[in-house]
C-alpha cells in the first residue's frame, strides 16, 4: 500500500504556504513589489521553522538524501555541518576506502572544531601530494599488504642475469679520457641532491648536510658539493669553449625535518658561492601510516584527529620533479642529464666525471654508479631480470633477494664471486643515477613520477594478522628503472670503492658491531676514507706516499693515512691532479696538506708536518723543498664524552693543531 503523502501530517502549515505561494506567484501588481519582497522574506523565515518534510520541492529533502552516504557513520554525520564542500569529498572518499574508524570516537559539531579542521587539512595534504590521491594510495596499500600476507615473491617468473656494463681503472687512458668527456657534458647536467634525512641515526641532531666531511678543513657536506658543481660549471664551460658561463641547477629535495634548516645552511653561508638562483628546493610530504591488512589508516596514539605519517622514501623525487615543471624548463634550456646523488657520500664527485663521460658516450638513458661487491655483501646487486613473458628491466636487487632468487632458477651456488675478479658479478649498487633528461621526461608523463611501492610490517607473529607497529609504503629512487620499456638502455658505471664510496650512516655503537671486514660506514670510517682516496690519487700520480697506519677510533679499526684534503678547483679530475704535481714529491705519514686554490703547483716539495695553502684565483703558488714541522696530530675522543661537539664524538677523534706552515 503506498504511503500517504507526507504534507497530511501537518495541514496548517502545507495550507499557510500554499496561500503564500498562490499570492506571490498571482499577484500581478507591481505597486505591490515592496510588499511581495517582504511576504518573500517572511515566507523564508517561517519554512525555516517547518519541518522539511513539508517542502519536498525546497531542494531541502535533495540535502537530506546526500547525507544518506554518512548514514554508516553517525559520528561523522553530526559533524557534516562543519566541513565545506571539498572537505565532503574528502570524507565520502575515506567511507569509500574503509576509513569510517577515523570518525569513530569524533564528538559533536560544537567540540574540537578546529581540530576537525586540521584533520582535513591533513587529509587534504595526503591526498594532493601522492600520485592518484590519497584514495590509489589505500588501494595500492591493499594489494601490497595482501602480496606480503601470502607471501608473495615479487620476482615470481624473474630470472637474473649478469647486466652489461662498464668497469673502470682509475687513472688507465680510458679512464681519463672519460673524465674529459664527462667534464664537457657537465654543462648540460642538473644534479638532483635527495636530502630529506636528519642525522639522528648518526648520533647527530642538526641535518645531516650540515656534518663536516672531514674536520681537517670542517667543510660541511653541503658546501662541498657546492663547490664541486661549481668547479664542474667552469671546467665544462672552460673545456667548451664557451664564453656564456652555463650555471648548473641544484636541487635538494627536503622533508618537514629538514627544509627550514636547509634554508638557513644555504642563508647563513651565502649559498656557498652559488647564485641562489641556481638552487630550487622541492620538499617531501610524508604518507598516511597502515594499522593492519585491510590497509585502514592508523592515528596518531596521543590525537584522535591526526593520521600517523612517516616518510614515503627517497622515490618521491620522481614525483616532485615532475609536478615542479623544471623538467620542461631544462629540456628548452638544452640540459641532457640528471644526476642523483644523496646526502653523505663525500667521495661521490671523484665518480661523477667519468661517469658521466661513460652516459654520453655509450647513449645511457639510464646510467647506476656501482663498485665492486663480494657474494652476499650488504649491498643491493644492480640485476638483469628476465620474466617468462618476455619482459626485461635492470634494476637493483637487495642482497637478500638476490642470493635465494639465483638458487630458485638454476644457480645452485646462488650469488658466489667470480674466481678471476674475486667479487661478485652482481655490482654493488650505490644510489647515484645519471638519467638522459628526454627519455625520462617521456616516462614521467606516464606514470605521474609513481615509482614501484613496497611495503614491509612487522607482524605479531606467523599467522601475519596484526602488526607490531604501524607500517607504510615505501619507495625508492633506484627502482625508477622497473616501468622502462625493453628498448631503454640501461646500464652501470662500476669503480673502485676507495674513490667513489663513503657513506656515512651509522652511529658509533652500531659501526663497532660492524663484524671484522666489512665497512663501518660511520663519520669515522668515512672521514678516513676521503684521507685514503687523496692519498692514492696522489700516489697514482707519481707522489711518494707514505703507508698508513691502524687505529682504534669508537671501536672501528681503520687505516690512517696522511691527512691530505684539496678544494674541487685545484683538481677536479685525474689530469689536474697530474698537471699539478710531480714525482719528486714525498708526504709523510703524519702529514697532513690542505689545498685551497686553483694555481697551485708542488714541485718537488718533501712534506713532514702539515702545511695549509691558501690562495686566492688569481695567485700562482709554487711549492718546493722540505716542510718539517710538529704537524696535527688526532687525539682519541670518547663518544660517551659530552663535553665535545656531536660531530667531533661522532668521529672518535679531534685534530690537535700543534704545528703549521701556512701560505697565504
Amino acid at each position: 500500500m503506498a504511503s500517504p503523502p507526507q504534507r497530511a501530517k501537518y495541514p496548517f502549515a502545507t495550507s499557510c504556504k500554499n496561500s503564500l505561494c498562490s499570492f506571490l506567484c498571482v499577484s500581478p501588481s507591481r505597486t505591490l513589489s515592496e510588499f511581495r519582497i517582504s511576504l518573500l522574506l517572511l515566507f523564508i523565515i517561517f519554512s525555516r521553522l517547518l519541518p522539511p518534510e513539508i517542502f519536498p520541492d525546497s531542494g531541502a529533502e535533495d540535502m537530506a538524501g546526500d547525507e544518506g552516504w554518512a548514514s554508516s557513520c553517525p559520528a561523522l554525520l553530526k559533524n557534516l555541518s562543519l566541513l565545506s564542500p571539498q572537505q565532503i569529498e574528502l570524507a565520502k572518499m575515506l567511507l569509500k576506502e574503509g576509513q569510517k574508524h577515523l570518525f569513530d570516537d569524533w564528538s559533536g559539531a560544537d567540540v574540537d572544531v578546529e581540530k576537525k579542521k586540521a584533520f582535513f587539512d591533513q587529509v587534504a595534504l595526503l591526498d594532493s601530494s601522492y600520485p592518484g590521491g590519497l584514495a590509489s594510495y589505500i588501494q595500492n596499500a591493499k594489494k601490497l599488504l595482501a602480496d606480503s600476507k601470502a607471501g608473495k615473491n615479487p620476482f615470481d617468473g624473474f630470472t637474473p642475469s649478469v647486466p652489461s656494463g662498464e668497469v673502470l681503472t682509475f687513472g688507465d687512458e680510458n679512464f681519463m679520457k672519460l673524465e674529459e668527456a664527462g667534464i664537457k657534458e657537465a654543462r648540460h647536467a642538473i644534479f638532483v641532491l635527495v636530502a630529506g634525512g636528519l642525522g639522528e641515526r648518526l648520533g647527530y641532531k642538526g641535518i645531516k648536510l650540515a656534518l663536516p666531511v672531514e674536520t681537517t678543513t670542517g667543510k660541511c657536506f653541503l658546501q662541498h658539493y657546492i663547490e664541486s658543481i661549481l668547479a664542474l660549471q667552469e671546467a665544462s664551460a672552460k673545456l667548451a669553449q664557451d664564453e656564456l658561463l652555463a650555471k648548473i641547477p641544484l636541487v635538494i629535495m627536503t622533508s618537514d625535518d629538514t627544509h627550514a634548516r636547509t634554508i638557513e645552511l644555504l642563508d647563513s653561508n651565502s649559498y656557498f658561492g652559488m647564485e641562489s638562483s641556481q638552487v630550487k628546493l622541492l620538499k617531501q610530504e610524508k604518507v598516511a601510516c597502515l594499522s593492519d591488512n585491510d590497509a585502514r589508516l592508523a592515528l596518531d596514539p596521543n590525537d584522535k584527529y591526526k593520521i600517523q605519517t612517516k616518510p614515503h622514501g627517497h622515490g618521491d623525487v620522481h614525483a616532485l620533479l615532475y609536478s615542479s615543471g623544471l623538467l620542461e624548463q631544462w629540456k628548452e634550456a638544452g640540459r641532457r642529464w640528471v644526476l642523483f646523488f644523496q646526502d653523505t657520500n663525500g667521495l661521490l664527485f671523484k665518480a661523477i666525471p667519468a661517469s658521466l663521460g661513460v652516459s654520453a658516450t655509450k647513449g645511457y638513458t639510464v646510467n647506476s654508479l656501482a663498485v665492486p661487491r663480494k657474494a652476499k655483501e650488504a649491498i643491493g646487486g644492480i640485476t638483469k631480470l628476465t620474466h617468462a613473458d618476455g619482459r626485461t628491466m635492470v634494476i637493483n636487487v637487495e642482497y637478500n633477494q638476490l642470493d635465494p632468487l639465483l638458487r630458485a632458477t638454476g644457480h645452485p651456488d646462488g650469488d658466489v664471486n667470480d674466481p678471476e675478479t674475486g667479487f661478485s658479478p652482481y655490482p654493488g649498487n650505490i644510489n647515484q643515477l645519471i638519467l638522459e633528461l628526454g627519455p625520462y621526461i617521456e616516462e614521467l608523463k606516464k606514470t605521474g613520477g609513481a615509482i614501484a611501492e613496497f611495503v614491509n610490517p612487522k607482524y605479531t607473529d606467523s599467522t601475519k594478522t596484526a602488526f607490531k607497529s604501524s607500517t607504510r609504503l615505501e619507495c625508492m629512487m633506484q627502482d625508477y628503472p622497473k616501468t622502462l620499456p625493453p628498448s631503454s638502455k640501461v646500464g652501470f658505471t662500476v669503480m673502485d670503492t676507495w674513490l667513489a664510496y663513503a657513506p656515512v650512516k651509522n652511529n658509533p655503537e652500531d659501526a663497532a658491531k660492524v663484524p671484522k671486514g666489512n665497512p663501518y660506514h660511520s663519520a669515522t670510517s668515512g672521514e678516513m676514507a676521503i684521507y685514503r682516496a687523496n692519498s692514492l690519487i696522489l700516489r697514482k700520480a707519481g707522489v711518494t706516499i707514505a703507508e698508513p697506519v691502524k687505529d682504534v677510533f669508537n671501536g672501528q679499526e681503520v687505516e690512517v693515512w696522511p691527512r691530505v684534503t684539496w678544494s674541487p678547483k685545484w683538481a677536479l679530475i685525474f689530469k689536474d691532479v697530474k698537471e699539478k704535481v710531480n714525482n719528486k714529491c714525498s708526504i709523510t705519514e703524519k702529514s697532513t696538506l690542505v689545498v685551497n686554490g686553483r694555481h697551485v703547483a708542488l714541485n718537488g716539495l718533501n712534506l713532514d708536518g702539515t702545511l695549509n695553502i691558501n690562495a686566492v684565483d688569481g695567485a700562482e703558488v709554487k711549492l718546493s723543498g722540505v716542510v718539517l714541522n710538529k704537524g696535527w696530530s688526532l687525539e682519541h675522543v670518547d663518544y660517551k664524552d659530552n663535553s665535545f661537539p656531536e660531530e667531533i664524538r661522532i668521529r672518535g677523534f679531534k685534530i690537535e693543531k700543534v704545528e703549521q706552515f701556512e701560505v697565504n
